[in-house]
C-alpha cells in the first residue's frame, strides 16, 4: 500500500479510499496516515489528501449504502441465516437510527472496523440518501483529517511507529477474533430462538410438555 501510494499518489488515495468504504478490507489508517507522511515530505498536499480522500470514501460509502438499500429486509430474510441476522435486528437498528440515532452514522465512520459497514446498515434501514451523505461526510472528514495529521506529525518517524502499530494490531486482532467467536455463539442462540423454525420447535416442546 505504501509503495503504491508513493508511486501513484492521489490516484492510489482515491482507489484505496473508495474500496475501503465499500467494505473491501483495506487499512484506512495506512491510507491516510502514510498519505500524511507523503504530504510532510512534500510529495502530496495535506489539504488535498483530506479533501480527495474524503470524497473517495464518500463515493465508496454510497456504493455500500445502495447495496443495503436495494436489498432491504428481503435480503435479510433470504441471507440472514448465513450471517445470523434476523428481521427483528433490522427493526431495532431502524429504531436506533431514527431521530438523533442517525448520528450513529458519523460516529460509526470514525471507528475502526465499524466504519466500513455502517453504510450498509444505513441503507438497510433506509436512512434518506441526502441525510446519509451529509452525516457520512462529516464523520469521514473528521477521520481523514485526524489520520492524515497523525501521519504528517510523525513525518520521518512513521516507519518506526507503524511497526509498533502493526504489533499492536496483531494483539488487537487476536482479541477481536475471541470477541467475534463469543458474539457468534451468542447470536446463534438468539437466532435459533427468533427464527420461525426455532419458534415452532419451542412451541412443539411446550405442547408436548402440556400433554404430559
Amino acid at each position: 500500500m505504501e509503495s503504491f501510494l508513493t508511486s501513484a499518489g492521489y490516484a492510489a488515495l482515491i482507489l484505496f479510499g473508495f474500496l475501503e468504504a465499500a467494505c473491501i478490507p483495506i487499512s484506512s489508517e495506512i491510507t491516510f496516515g502514510f498519505a500524511g507522511v507523503l504530504a510532510y515530505q512534500g510529495h502530496l498536499n495535506l489539504a488535498l489528501v483530506i479533501i480527495i480522500g474524503s470524497l473517495a470514501e464518500l463515493a465508496g460509502s454510497y456504493a455500500s449504502y445502495w447495496v443495503g438499500r436495494a436489498g432491504g429486509k428481503p435480503l435479510v430474510h433470504k441471507l440472514g441465516r448465513y450471517v445470523l441476522v434476523t428481521e427483528s435486528d433490522v427493526d431495532r437498528a431502524e429504531r436506533f437510527l431514527a431521530g438523533r440515532g442517525a448520528w450513529a452514522i458519523p460516529v460509526g465512520r470514525m471507528l475502526p472496523f465499524i466504519r466500513a459497514f455502517i453504510s450498509i446498515i444505513a441503507g438497510l434501514v433506509r436512512v434518506p440518501a441526502i441525510r446519509f451523505g451529509i452525516l457520512s461526510l462529516i464523520g469521514t472528514v473528521i477521520y481523514a483529517t485526524v489520520m492524515s495529521l497523525i501521519g504528517y506529525g510523525l513525518g520521518s518517524a512513521w516507519h518506526q511507529v507503524s511497526h509498533g502499530l502493526t504489533v499492536l494490531g496483531y494483539v488487537l486482532a487476536a482479541l477481536v477474533v475471541i470477541a467475534i467467536a463469543a458474539f457468534i455463539a451468542y447470536r446463534w442462540r438468539r437466532f435459533r430462538r427468533e427464527s420461525p423454525s426455532g419458534g415452532r420447535h419451542a412451541a412443539e416442546k411446550s405442547s408436548d410438555a402440556k400433554v404430559r
